[in-house]
């Protein structure tokens, strides 16, 4: 996060409370599997293979659909070097905007998988030479970065590389908040305002590509 310009930081705090918001509506619709947290997932999948094997095909599919989303957006991000941020926000919101109407429409497995693939293809929003720079969509690594931060400021040493992931981790808990709260209305809603923010992000990725990369 410190090695990016304060746009682009502001891009990567709405991604992530963007994936918050889907992965509180894919918890919601899937009832208990995520669109976003495939560590999760992958648990599920282990416990539902030991329970009843059926119930791994849930999470398989979803966790299918991710990687199929992140394959697509490194294959696409390498393309359109450059302009790849806008490009995939694009897609990103694309996907999300077919997965809210369906949903709407009454459609719920379909609306996952797009949600999921989505979210894979987000992560690659934030990548350089093939490598994700930042991780948008999962925050243990954020948390320890987090921590190590805190340890680091208590022992009188700053660490620069820390700053930031705090701020990322709110940010997804933020929109996990904002996706449980509207889900209690309808998750359909939740799903529009998820194409709304991702969107917004599209728009505001433009601006973000205009500036001197940082």
């Amino acid at each position: 996060m410190h090695r990016y310009d304060p746009a682009r930081q502001r891009l990567a705090l709405g991604l992530a409370g963007l994936a918050g918001l889907v992965d509180a509506t894919g918890f919601v619709v899937a009832g208990g599997y995520f669109t976003s947290f495939m560590s999760g997932n992958t648990t599920r999948m282990g416990v539902g293979v030991m329970e009843r094997p059926a119930l791994a095909l849930a999470p398989l599919g979803l966790i299918a659909a991710f990687l199929a989303g992140v394959i697509g957006g490194a294959m696409i991000g390498r393309r359109v070097a450059g302009r790849h941020k806008r490009t995939l926000l694009g897609l990103v919101a694309a996907l999300l905007g077919i997965g809210a109407a369906l949903l709407t429409a009454g459609y719920p497995i379909p609306f996952l998988a797009l949600a999921a693939m989505a979210m894979g293809v987000a992560n690659n929003v934030f990548a350089r030479d093939g490598e994700v720079t930042v991780g948008v969509t999962y925050m243990t690594g954020a948390l320890v970065r987090f921590g190590q931060g805190i340890a680091a400021r208590w022992g009188g040493q700053p660490l620069a590389s820390t700053r930031g992931y705090g701020l990322l981790w709110s940010a997804l808990a933020l929109g996990a908040v904002a996706g449980g709260a509207l889900c209690l209305i309808a998750p359909a809603w939740a799903a529009l305002a998820a194409f709304a923010c991702a969107l917004a992000l599209w728009g505001f990725a433009f601006m973000v590509e205009r500036q001197p990369t940082a």
